[in-house]
């Protein structure tokens, strides 16, 4: 996985993680979702790049 890719992947669970606690603490159904969808766009980063990666092993 690409360096760049890695830390893009993270920073969005990262940036999802703290939306989704600052929406919990705040009452903020919206914020929390948006939150999760971060984690969720995160997650599917590094799924993508770590496909890749099995493929360039080959």
């Amino acid at each position: 996985m690409g360096t760049d890719d890695k830390i893009d992947a993270k920073s969005d669970q990262l940036k999802g993680k703290v939306k989704e606690g600052v929406g919990g603490a705040t009452d903020d159904q919206e914020l929390q979702s948006e939150g999760k969808v971060d984690q969720a766009k995160g997650h599917l980063k590094e799924s993508v790049e770590k496909v890749k990666d099995a493929f360039k092993k080959d």
